[in-house]
């Protein structure tokens, strides 16, 4: 019985150039086409800000193209896995190995370790650029694509609820207490009813809370409108309330991530979300590893028995259904049905499993 967990070194070597070389055409191809249809969609819409120009244009691309790389690139690893399976299956190199004594984990195994470094690639990829990219295009396409501000203390849009109460700001400016915000409107609710409306121009901290300015207040039970100069809210609305209400996953690396994280606990506010978003940053690049497990049924069978081209499918039914999996595990995190840790990781053991089963089976 062969216990070696990897076939000779020039087998592996071999194997493994088909793997790196497949994977990146595919890529390449992906990002190509999806780059080019995703700039003539876009293209209007930067050319419409006066001044921009041929610049502009590649600027879009060069901050859309890490997001495409991260986006695809598992789904490039699965079609990579698929051809190089095939390939050697059709050219009967699958027999020959089996011949020889070669097990099923053997063949395998160099495309997972493959797998295993473009995983460790891709997650610093993700992190140094993938990161950067998606803060700076979000900033960008939040001024219609014109100059961005050079304060990066800004944040758009943001909406907290405070007790029963829904605050909705258009930018909040600063951090701690040098917090100040513009565009205010306060929803006044008590036991589920809406109670009045307060929209105020500018608010600031000071020594007993919030001094809100320009404001006026609609009572709707009276439908009275009031004009006020000022209007002070108290100390218990906290300005990590507004500052924290705007973290994007997307936009932080994982210790980034992680001290927001403890930021939000620490003011109070849940978590679950950003949780499960931490450990997929982890899992997600994890599912390289994954694609020769679920491909591996297109490596097996002889291709003369005409079930080539069905195992290929169902290998590549295998990884689609993964992918659906994990965005379906992360959107029941989101709305707190599973816990971070099983959402970001139940799919990709999930699917381990199957994987592996896939391989014993063909074993026996």
């Amino acid at each position: 019985m062969n216990l070696q967990f990897f076939p000779s070194r020039k087998i592996a070597a071999y194997m493994v150039r088909l793997f790196f070389l497949r994977s990146l055409s595919v890529l390449l191809a992906l990002v190509l086409i999806l780059m080019t249809l995703d700039l003539l969609g876009n293209s209007g819409e930067i050319l419409a800000h006066a001044g921009n120009g041929e610049a502009e244009l590649w600027r879009y691309v060069g901050l859309r193209v890490p997001q495409l790389v991260a986006r695809f690139l598992p789904f490039s690893v699965l079609l990579g896995t698929l051809i190089t399976l095939v390939t050697l299956n059709q050219n009967s190199e699958i027999v020959t190995m089996k011949a020889v004594g070669i097990s099923a984990h053997q063949i395998v195994a160099p495309l997972v370790l493959a797998g295993l470094l473009i995983a460790v690639a891709n997650f610093a990829f993700n992190e140094r650029i993938v990161t950067r990219a998606n803060a700076a295009l979000s900033a960008w396409e939040a001024v219609d694509y014109g100059p961005v501000p050079a304060s990066t203390d800004i944040q758009s849009n943001v909406r907290v609820q405070h007790g029963e109460d829904l605050i909705f700001v258009d930018q909040v400016v600063g951090a701690g207490e040098q917090t100040r915000l513009s565009g205010i409107t306060i929803y006044d609710r008590t036991g589920g009813t809406l109670r009045r409306i307060l929209e105020a121009e500018t608010g600031a901290r000071n020594a007993g809370g919030w001094q809100l300015r320009g404001a006026r207040m609609f009572t709707v039970e009276s439908g009275q409108l009031s004009q006020m100069e000022s209007v002070q809210l108290g100390a218990s609305l906290r300005p990590e309330q507004f500052t924290l209400a705007a973290v994007d996953p997307d936009e932080q690396d994982f210790w980034e991530l992680r001290e927001s994280i403890g930021a939000v606990a620490a003011a109070g506010r849940p978590t679950a979300t950003l949780e499960a978003s931490l450990w997929h940053k982890l899992s997600g690049p994890l599912s390289t590893v994954l694609m020769p497990l679920l491909a591996a049924t297109a490596a097996f069978g002889l291709a003369r028995s005409g079930q080539l081209f069905f195992r290929a499918v169902v290998g590549m039914a295998l990884g689609f259904a993964y992918f659906v999996a994990d965005n379906f595990a992360l959107a029941m995190g989101n709305f707190g049905a599973y816990p971070p840790f099983l959402a970001a990781w139940g799919p990709f053991l999930l699917f381990l499993l199957v994987g592996e089963a896939v391989l014993i089976r063909t074993e026996e």
